[in-house]
Order: C-alpha cells, then sequence, then structure tokens
C-alpha cells in the first residue's frame, strides 16, 4: 500500500508541475495514475486531501485557482517558481562555512534536515563540502526528548503544554506556553514564551520537561512580541555574585575554587611544603555555596559566614550518616518516551527522497552505495526506489512519457542513470526545518576561530534566506546558539588554532574534569570541537597514550613547543557520532539515589538508566571511568542524594564527609543537647 501511494504521490506532482493551468480534481482523477482504485467519490476525495496534506507537509506548495471558469470549480498546480529552489552561487569561503553550518548537527535532532539541504543544494551545483576545514568540529546536542516538538511548535507558531518539574518539586506541574524560540546556554536547551498559566514570561529548561509534548492546533497563532532578545531573557535568570565567603583550602588542592575566587593568600607551609591558603570566593545562596565546597570533601573549609560554616556541618552529617538504601524502584516518570517527533509514514519519506534523487543523478556520476550512505538505506532498497522511480511519469504513461531508469546497471556496476525526468529537474526548494538548521548552524560558527570570516558567514546566511523565502520566515532568529567564552578562553583557542595550522605539538597543565588534579600533558592537537557551548582540544595525550578531549576553560598553562607534533600512525580523530563522552563497558558502574531536588544530575548525565522511588525520588544508573568523581558528586549531594552501589564508594563518601568535619569540630562541640556529633 505505501508502494503505490509514494507512486501516485510523484505522479500528482508530476502532473501539477507539467501542467499550465489550474486542474479539477476530476480531471486530476481521471489523469493521474493511481487514483482510478478509488473505489467511490468520496474514497477518492479522502485520498486527494491527504494527498495533498502531505505533499504541503513535504514542504510542496500546491496552489488553489479557478480550474472550471464555467462552474468556477477550485482546481490545483504547481507553480515552478515555487516549487524549484532558486539559483544560488557561492564563492569558496562561503561554501566552507555552509559545510561547516551543517556539520554542527551532523549528530542532533535536525542532522537530517542539514543533510538534505546539502543534498539539495549539490544537485543544483552549489560546491559544498562538509569534509572542509577538518582541524574545526562544530557540534550540536540536542538529547532533549522535548527539542523536537518545541521546535515544531516554535516554526508552527502553535501553542504548547507539557508537565514540568522544577528542582525541589516532588511533582511536575502542568503548564500551557505560548513560545517565542529556544536558545542553547551552557549546554542546555531552554524555550522562551508567555505562560498563560502564570500571564507572564517565562523560560523552562527542556531537560526538565516531563513526558510527551502537546503541540495546541486549535485557536490562534503565537505571536512573538517585537524586539524580544530571547538570549537575554535566559542570561537574566543568573544573578550575578554580591557575597564573599572566606575559605580555607589545602595547598595543591581545589583549584576550581582557586580559579573562581576573587583573592588568593597563601599561608605557611609545613616541613613537607603543605599548608592552608586563603581564599576570598564569591557567592549568591548559601546552599549552592556549600554544595560546591563540600565536593572538595576534607580539602576545603568554610570560615565564613557562620551561616554557610553551620549548613556545612549539617551536610557533611548528613552524607557521614547516610544509611544503605530502601525502597524499589518503579519505572521512571517520562522515562524517555514521548516528545520525541516521530517519523512519518514511510511513503512520505520514499517520496521527499526521490524528489532529491533525481535532479542529483541527472548528468552526474551517482552510484547506489553514495545515495544509501546519505539516507541511511541498504542498496537493496535505493534499488527497489529506483524501480518504483521507473513506473512514474507525465500522464499518458506510455514508455516516452515515463522515467528511464537503467535499473540493470544498478544492479549490476551501482551506477544510477535516470533519463526522461525534465519535469522533476530541478531540486526542490528548502523546506523551513532544512533552510533554519543551515541558518542556525551559521549562527553558531560567528564566535568560532576568527579565519572562518565574518564576512562569508553574512553573504551566505543572507543567500540562503533568500533562496528559503517564506519557508523560512522567523523561524532562524527564533532559534539562539552562542558559544560563549571569556578573554582567557579565547587567548588559550587561538594558540590551540596556530598550533594546528603550524603543527607543533601542545604542553598543558590541566585541570580535570573528573578529579581535583592538576596534570602536565604533552599534546599532539588533532583539532577543535564546539560542543555545548564550550570549545575543546582534540589531540593525541603522550601521558594517556590515547586521543584525548581537553576543555580549554580547564586549561591552566599552554605553551606551544618548539617541535613538531608526531601523531602514531593510524591515530585519528574520535566519532563523535554517540557525543563526546566515550563510555566503555569498562567504565565503573554507579546507582545512586536521588531526592526530587537533585534531578539536575540525570538532566546533567547520560544515565545507563532511570526508575522513580517512592516520594518522588530516582535511581539513577551511570557508568564512569573515575568512580573518585562519584564520591565528590555524593559529597556534593549531601542529604539530597547518596550512592547505592556499589558499597565500597559509598563507605568512602561517608569516610570523607567523616574527615571533613574534623575541620569543624569545635563548631561539633556547640551543637544540638543530645546528639552524638562524634566523630569516627
Amino acid at each position: 500500500m505505501s508502494r503505490k501511494k509514494t507512486e501516485r504521490q510523484l505522479n500528482l506532482v508530476i502532473c501539477l508541475l507539467s501542467t499550465r493551468r489550474h486542474l479539477t480534481a476530476q480531471e486530476i482523477r481521471a489523469t493521474v495514475h493511481g487514483y482510478a482504485e478509488a473505489e467511490s467519490e468520496q474514497a477518492f476525495k479522502r485520498m486527494f486531501e491527504r494527498d495533498k496534506r502531505e505533499l504541503r507537509d513535504s514542504g510542496i506548495p500546491i496552489q488553489v485557482g479557478t480550474g472550471d471558469a464555467v462552474s468556477g470549480e477550485e482546481g490545483y498546480r504547481i507553480s515552478r517558481a515555487d516549487y524549484e529552489l532558486p539559483e544560488i552561487e557561492l564563492l569558496p569561503d562561503e561554501a566552507l562555512v555552509l559545510g561547516l553550518a551543517a556539520r554542527a548537527w551532523r549528530h542532533a535532532a535536525l542532522g537530517e534536515a542539514a543533510a538534505n539541504a546539502l543534498f539539495k543544494l549539490r544537485s543544483a551545483g552549489v560546491p559544498v563540502d562538509t569534509d572542509a576545514a577538518p582541524g574545526l568540529t562544530p557540534a550540536m546536542r540536542t538529547d532533549e526528548p522535548a527539542f523536537g516538538p518545541v521546535w515544531q511548535a516554535v516554526r508552527d507558531r502553535r501553542p504548547i503544554a507539557f508537565d514540568y518539574r522544577k528542582p525541589g518539586q516532588v511533582r511536575a506541574e502542568r503548564r500551557e506556553l505560548e513560545p517565542w524560540g529556544v536558545v542553547n546556554q551552557h549546554g542546555h536547551w531552554y524555550v522562551v514564551g508567555h505562560d498563560r498559566h502564570r500571564g507572564a514570561r517565562r523560560v523552562f529548561r527542556l531537560g526538565r520537561v516531563r513526558g510527551a509534548v502537546e503541540i495546541v492546533r486549535g485557536g490562534p497563532d503565537v505571536v512573538v512580541p517585537e524586539g524580544v532578545d530571547l538570549r537575554s531573557v535566559v542570561a537574566g535568570h543568573r544573578a550575578d555574585p554580591e557575597l564573599t565567603a572566606v575559605l580555607r583550602v589545602r595547598t595543591d588542592a581545589a583549584h576550581a575554587l582557586r580559579r573562581g575566587a576573587r583573592r588568593v593568600v597563601p599561608g605557611e607551609r609545613d616541613g613537607s611544603g603543605t599548608g592552608w591558603d586563603t581564599l576570598e570566593y564569591p557567592y549568591t545562596d548559601v546552599p549552592d555555596l556549600v554544595e560546591h565546597v563540600a565536593s572538595f570533601g576534607s580539602r576545603a573549609v568554610v570560615d565564613e559566614p557562620a551561616e554557610a560554616r553551620e549548613a556545612m556541618v549539617a551536610h557533611m552529617s548528613a552524607v557521614a550518616e547516610a544509611e544503605a538504601p530502601s525502597g524499589t524502584p518503579v519505572p521512571a516518570e517520562g522515562g524517555g518516551e514521548g516528545g520525541a517527533p516521530s517519523r512519518g509514514p514511510r511513503s512520505a519519506d520514499q517520496l521527499r527522497r526521490l524528489l532529491m534523487l533525481v535532479p542529483y543523478a541527472l548528468g552526474r556520476d551517482v552510484r547506489v552505495p553514495e545515495v544509501a550512505a546519505h539516507f541511511g538505506l541498504t542498496e537493496k532498497q535505493v534499488v527497489s526506489d529506483l524501480s518504483l522511480l521507473w513506473m512514474c511519469g507525465l500522464p499518458g504513461y506510455t514508455p516516452g512519457d515515463l522515467i528511464d531508469v537503467d535499473l540493470d546497471a544498478a544492479k549490476e556496476t551501482g551506477e544510477i542513470i535516470i533519463g526522461n525526468a525534465d519535469t522533476l529537474a530541478q531540486p526542490l526548494r528548502l523546506t523551513a526545518d532544512e533552510a533554519a538548521s543551515l541558518v542556525v548552524g551559521l549562527s553558531l560558527l560567528e564566535s568560532l576561530p576568527e579565519g572562518l570570516g565574518s564576512g562569508a558567514l553574512e553573504r551566505v546566511g543572507e543567500k540562503l534566506r533568500s533562496a528559503a523565502g517564506s519557508a523560512l520566515g522567523s523561524l532562524a532568529d527564533s532559534v539562539q546558539v552562542r558559544v560563549e567564552e571569556d578573554e582567557q578562553v579565547a587567548a588559550t583557542r587561538r594558540r590551540c588554532t596556530e598550533a594546528l595550522e603550524t603543527g607543533q605539538r601542545l604542553h598543558l597543565r590541566y585541570l580535570s574534569g573528573y578529579l581535583d588534579q592538576v596534570t602536565e600533558r604533552d599534546v599532539d592537537p588533532l583539532g577543535l570541537v564546539v560542543q555545548d557551548g564550550r570549545t575543546f582540544l582534540e589531540g593525541y595525550c603522550h601521558l594517556r597514550e590515547d586521543v584525548r578531549l581537553f576543555r580549554l576553560d580547564r586549561v591552566l598553562e599552554l605553551t606551544v613547543l618548539p617541535f613538531a607534533a608526531e601523531v602514531p600512525e593510524g591515530v585519528g580523530r574520535r566519532d563523535l557520532s554517540g557525543g563526546l563522552l566515550q563510555r566503555s563497558d569498562r567504565d565503573a558502574l554507579v546507582t545512586l539515589d536521588l531526592e526530587p531536588s537533585a534531578h539536575w544530575v540525570v538532566e546533567d548525565y547520560v544515565c545507563e538508566s532511570v526508575a522513580e522511588m517512592p516520594g518522588g525520588g530516582l535511581r539513577a544508573t551511570l557508568r564512569t571511568p573515575a568512580p573518585e568523581w562519584v564520591v565528590r558528586l555524593a559529597l556534593r549531594l549531601g542529604p539530597r542524594g547518596r550512592i547505592a552501589a556499589p558499597e565500597v564508594l559509598a563507605e568512602e563518601a561517608r569516610a570523607e564527609a567523616r574527615r571533613t568535619l574534623e575541620h569543624y569540630g569545635e563548631l561539633l562541640k556547640e551543637g544540638e543537647p543530645g546528639r552524638d556529633h562524634s566523630v569516627a
């Protein structure tokens, strides 16, 4: 049934493209092969209406006009001016940045749209190379299941309804939102809009949406206020530090605290060279300060304010006294289901493929494996597509009217030879998703290495908007993506770029993301990766004897060494299709029990499984190559979470909490009467 439907719809497209006047529904029924199978007038009307709707959903503009001048009956045609992709001429630097813009979505939600956009552009003779500038890899991440339907709602200007659970809440609340746009900030996606229940502007993090997002189809379209700055709205939720805490930290420890301190006063050292330094540290909220300092365990102590010091004692006492887990988890709410947009029927996918394949193959040396790789098909499926194409053509459907496909060549040599297909010789205009994926990718590139050239970015953006026309609308402006970095990170990035261009080795003093530890690394640079709002250096690490990714904001010092990089033979860049975090079955498997206020853990870290516990808590299982990091996470969570397994890590967290409490001994002696504050 699906194959017949695709054949009928393709014949309808060819017919409406080739006619010079509007054809009535009855003329189409009598002319287009496939409609004769309708058993009744009503069956035909249902079939025809469904076909028109699906063609329009695929970006095919069907015009409505007068088909019969006497009766005034409606007729239909496809205007080539609206159907065909306008001519686009790109200079070499423009083709470079366009290929990079598409690469940004390669492993994300709009990857298919970006790839199809390039396929259409290549069909029109636009020289786009996605493998250009191999030293740079921009990458988007859209792991949140809510991203797909929220993007669709923003595109179609439709309201949405969803369940949302704020940090600290036990149950999710139902929200109705008129979405204005989505923003990526610090690696997380946010939707901005008008909250109908609150009657005010609100920001929601997509990772906190529970269950499916409902797109409200009825009612008026969403109207976005003029002049609204989406990024400023999201950024406005982050307050600047106003208060100062006094901390004591161990020598050569608490490096992240040191980097964020306003002032560091070195203390006295003992015979072994160790001691305590004093930090003046900015903060806005005592609980946040306590969690951040707690993650460093006995290597960091809060001296002032007293409120924070007392809160730290209570926080660490909860870790030290944590009991073994109890309770049986139930299936998690949301569970990763729903939310993500489902794929359309196979006939719609097949029709879009054929409308892209014909102009791409005409006059080019195209092979079956190439097409199969692009669309994610088997070679057998590509040949099946070609055999269907062979049955379609102009009304009349005589051998001279049908599209000519050499099926023998496709089967025997893999060569795709198509002829007699002038009606479909020009590629279809870019859809809103296809154009927006490229324009948003270009906006990401604006803050990347200076060598890309802002002039090329601006020029190619204007050309894309012109080619997309009304289909793009304001969608691209409703999606904000930026790489935000301070001057120190920008300077580090520039030096990495220079080393890549000259082929020199780098020496790094690097702060580990897992451990409170600084290491010295010699690295042969392979490229730069941009993801989650941050820039990474990818290179061969001689310390680990493997390819590693180094976050530039964790590079404490960088030196360009006066000799060439020498990457071992056979070593190449990583496959990032599974994300930056390269998990392995050799990694430690850890289970955490999380209170409702600690659900951010499953939002920020990739989990193997998540199950809901009685009372709204979660039991999350994840893998990590550094179990010590899980101990730090448990110390940070305090009463809001605990390590359920393995027990050896849970005991290590309790022991470190007890060691930390020893530093607050005087305060413990002044605790509540009758409570045992002794430290083992």
